[in-house]
C-alpha cells in the first residue's frame, strides 16, 4: 500500500499441472516472488490440484499432496508482506470441503470453504465436496499449524508504520458463492470488507465472459468494494469444458482491469497470466461514508477479523488515470454520454418552461462562446419538443468592449439558422454612462466628455499587462444579466466548472432563472457542442457555426480586444487549463481525494498534453483557493438539472459554509 491508500491487488490464472500439487506449487511460488510488490495475490480455485481433477479428489494421496504444496507456498512467502490466497482441497471432521487458503509472511492464517456448491448441467461439486456453512469459524490442524477454518473469516490488512495508508478489511469467496442472489461478500461487506476476493473456476460458453464481468462490476458496486476473480485456465482438463483464464478486478461499479481469456479473439496463451491493478481504498472507504444508506456494521460478531501485514510504500500506479475523467475515452460511450446529458439538460428546461406563463417571454444571452451556445441549443431542442411557437426563445447578443467580431458573428448566425429572433445591444454606451456616475476611471482614464470611439481608442492604447480592472469587466457583466431579466424569463449559460471556480459576476452571468448547464463541466461542454452539430446537423451552415464555436478561445469577453481585434482575455491564460481544473474538481468532490492526492495522481493522468508538476501544483492550489473562497456564489445558485456524479447545487448537493477555511487543504500540498 501507499499513503494515499492505494493497495494493489493480482490475479493470477496459472498453468496447472492436473492432480501434481508439487507442480503446482512449484508454479505458485515462482509467481510469488515475481510479484513481491503486491498486497494481495489471487489464485483459481483449487489452484494446487486443478479444478478438474474429478473423482481423484477423494484419494487420500491427492488431498493430502494438496496440504504440502500450500505448506510449502506458505513457507516461500516467509519475509514477504501481503496476503496471497490460493485453492485447495482441505478435509474438515469426515468431510472435503473446496477452500480458499490465506497465507502471509510464512503463516496460514485461515482457510474459507465454498458456501455454494454448483450441482447443475456441466457442473457436480456436491459429488466430492460439503457446502461450507455460516457460523462461527473452528479450529484445524492444517499444514502442521493450527489454524481457523469457517465461512465467517474476514483478513485486515495492518500497515507497519505511522505513514502508512489505513487498514483494508477483505474477504474471501469462490466461484459460484457469486451467482448466487446473495452472494457471501454481501455479508462480507456489511461486516467492513472493503476488499473482496474470488477464487474461479467458470468455464468459457458463448456469451458467458460478458455476464461474468457484469456480475463482478455489479457486486463491486453494490457493495462500493474492490473486487478481484482469478479465473482457471485452458490448462485444466479439457474432456467436456474449456476454462478460459479470465480474470476481473473491478472497483465501485467500475472493470478495473480484465486478462484475455480463451475466445476473446486474441492468441491462445497456455501460460500463466497475471493481472494486477491498485484499488484506491481510501476512495471506497469515502464513498461508504457519503452513502448513509450502506449498513455497515463495521465490527460484526458473526466475523473474525485475522490480520496480516502489507508493505507501507509502493512504486508507480498500476491503474488508468483519466486526464478528462468527466470525457469518456471511448468514442461510443462518448456518443452515449452526450446524448443522454443533453436528453436530461432538454427534460429539466422543458418541464420549466411548461410551468411559467405561456405569454412570459423567454430570453437567452448568446455570447457565440461555448457555454451560451451549448444553452441555446438545449433551448431549442426543448422548444421543439413541446412544439412551441418559433418566436417564444429571443435570442440577444450583447456586445461589449471585449466581443470580437468572430464571436458576434457566431451568435448572429446561430440564431438566425436556428430560427431563433435575435436582438442586438450594444451595452458600451451604457457602461460608459455607469462608469461616470459611479465616478470610475477604467484604467485610469477619466470618462467624463469621453465618447465611445474616444473611449475605445483609450482602450486600446492600454498595455496588455496593465489590462486588470475587475470594476470595468463587473458593469459589463451586470448590465447584460440587467437588460435580459427585463425582458423575461432568462436561460441561464454557467457551467459547473465556472461555479467551481467561482469565475462569474455575483448576480451577472452567475444568475438566471433557470441553468440547463449547471451541472456541465467545461472539458465535456466542448464535445456535447460538437455531438449537436455531427448528429443534429450532419450537412450545412449550422454544423459549421458550431464547429466554429467549439474551436473558439474560452473567454469571458469583458477587457479590450486586442489591436487586431482578437480575443485579449483567455481564462486559461488567468485560472490555468480547464483540463486541470476539471480533474482536480472530480477527484476533491467526487473522489473525495486530499490535495497531495490529488497532486500524486496528476503524475499518472493522460492529460491531451505536458504539464510540469510546478504548473500542476500551482494550478492546483488556485483550485482549492477559489473553490472555498467563491463558495457565497454557489449558496444562491438558480435550479439546473444534475447530470453526472459531481453537482455543486446548493440544494442537492453541496452544503457547505461560505466562510470555510481553506488552511487544511493548502497545508496538505505543502509549501
Amino acid at each position: 500500500m501507499n499513503s494515499h491508500g492505494f493497495a494493489r491487488i493480482t490475479c493470477v490464472s496459472p498453468r496447472v499441472t492436473l492432480a501434481n500439487p508439487a507442480a503446482n506449487a512449484a508454479e505458485a511460488i515462482r509467481v510469488v516472488e515475481q510479484t513481491a510488490a503486491s498486497d494481495v495475490l489471487v489464485f483459481p480455485e483449487l489452484s494446487t490440484t486443478g479444478y478438474s481433477c474429478g473423482d481423484l479428489f477423494a484419494q487420500t494421496v491427492l488431498i493430502e499432496a494438496a496440504e504440502q504444496a500450500v505448506a510449502r507456498i506458505a513457507a516461500a512467502t516467509a519475509g514477504r508482506p501481503g496476503l496471497v490466497v490460493v485453492g485447495a482441497p482441505v478435509a474438515f471432521e469426515n468431510s472435503l470441503y473446496n477452500c480458499a487458503v490465506a497465507i502471509s509472511d510464512g503463516d496460514i492464517l485461515g482457510i474459507v470453504p465454498k458456501q455454494h456448491l454448483p450441482n447443475y448441467k456441466e457442473f457436480y461439486e456436491a459429488r466430492w465436496f460439503r457446502a461450507g456453512e455460516r457460523g462461527p469459524a473452528r479450529g484445524v490442524t492444517y499444514g502442521g499449524k493450527r489454524v481457523r477454518f469457517g465461512t465467517s473469516l474476514l483478513f485486515e490488512a495492518r500497515p507497519g508504520g505511522p505513514e502508512a495508508a489505513a487498514a483494508f478489511v477483505l474477504g474471501i469467496e469462490i466461484c459460484e458463492d457469486l451467482w448466487v442472489p446473495i452472494p457471501p461478500s454481501s455479508y462480507q461487506a456489511l461486516a467492513g470488507a472493503v476488499v473482496l476476493v474470488n477464487l474461479s473456476a467458470s468455464n468459457e460458453t458463448i456469451g458467458k465472459s460478458r455476464y461474468r464481468a457484469d456480475l463482478v462490476a455489479g457486486q463491486a458496486g453494490r457493495l462500493i468494494a474492490a473486487y478481484a476473480l482469478a479465473g482457471a485456465g485452458p490448462t485444466e482438463s479439457t474432456t467436456d469444458v474449456v476454462f478460459g483464464g479470465h480474470s476481473l478486478i473491478a472497483e465501485n461499479g467500475r472493470i478495473l482491469g480484465e486478462s484475455s481469456r480463451v475466445g476473446d479473439g486474441s492468441a491462445l496463451v497456455r501460460e500463466t497470466q497475471v493481472l494486477t491493478r491498485d484499488i484506491d481504498v481510501a476512495m471506497l472507504h469515502f464513498d461508504r461514508r457519503v452513502m448513509t444508506s450502506f449498513a455497515a456494521t463495521g465490527g460484526d460478531a458473526a466475523f473474525e477479523r485475522i490480520g496480516f501485514r502489507v508493505a507501507e510504500t509502493m512504486d508507480g500506479l498500476k491503474r488508468e488515470v483519466p486526464g478528462a475523467p468527466f470525457v469518456p475515452s471511448s468514442e461510443s460511450e462518448l456518443e452515449a454520454r452526450c446524448a443522454e446529458v443533453f436528453g436530461i439538460q432538454c427534460a429539466g428546461l422543458a418541464k420549466r418552461i411548461e410551468q411559467i406563463p405561456a405569454t412570459a417571454p423567454i430570453v437567452i444571452g448568446v455570447s457565440g462562446g461555448l457555454d451560451s451556445t451549448l444553452a441555446l441549443l438545449v433551448a431549442v431542442a426543448a422548444r421543439d419538443a413541446m412544439k412551441l411557437a418559433k418566436g417564444r426563445i429571443h435570442g440577444y447578443t450583447l456586445p461589449g468592449f471585449g466581443t470580437t467580431e468572430r464571436t458576434r458573428t457566431n451568435a448572429l448566425e446561430l440564431m438566425d439558422h436556428l430560427e431563433i429572433p435575435a436582438t442586438t445591444i450594444d451595452i458600451r454606451p451604457l457602461a460608459l454612462e455607469t462608469f461616470r456616475k459611479i465616478g470610475h476611471r477604467p484604467f485610469g482614464i477619466d470618462c467624463a466628455g469621453a465618447t465611445i470611439e474616444s473611449f475605445t481608442a483609450a482602450l486600446a492604447r492600454v498595455p496588455r499587462e496593465a489590462r486588470a480592472d475587475l470594476v470595468f469587466e463587473n458593469v459589463q457583466a451586470r448590465l447584460r444579466t440587467l437588460l435580459l431579466m427585463s425582458r423575461g424569463f432568462v436561460i441561464g449559460t454557467g457551467d459547473l466548472s465556472e461555479l467551481a471556480l467561482g469565475w462569474s459576476t455575483y448576480n451577472a452571468d452567475h444568475m438566471s432563472m433557470y441553468n440547463p448547464n449547471a451541472s456541465i463541466p467545461k472539458t465535456l461542454v466542448r464535445f456535447l457542442v460538437r455531438h449537436v452539430a455531427e448528429r443534429g446537423f450532419p450537412e450545412g451552415p449550422v454544423r459549421r457555426t458550431l464547429l466554429s464555436i467549439a474551436e473558439t478561445t474560452i473567454s469571458p469577453e469583458l477587457l479590450p480586444v486586442s489591436a487586431s481585434g482578437e480575443i485579449e482575455q483567455s481564462t486559461e491564460d488567468v485560472l490555468g487549463p480547464y483540463e486541470l481544473h476539471d480533474f482536480f474538481l472530480y477527484h476533491a468532490i467526487r473522489r473525495g481525494d486530499a490535495p497531495a492526492k490529488i497532486l500524486f495522481l496528476s503524475q499518472f493522468a493522460t492529460f491531451s498534453r505536458a504539464y510540469s508538476r510546478e504548473q500542476i501544483a500551482r494550478t492546483l492550489r488556485l483550485f482549492h483557493e477559489r473553490f472555498f473562497a467563491q463558495q457565497y456564489k454557489r449558496s444562491c445558485l438558480p435550479d439546473g438539472p444534475k447530470v453526472g456524479s459531481v453537482s455543486l447545487s446548493p440544494r442537492g448537493d453541496w452544503r457547505m459554509p461560505s466562510d470555510a477555511d481553506s488552511a487544511l487543504w493548502l497545508s496538505d500540498l505543502g509549501g
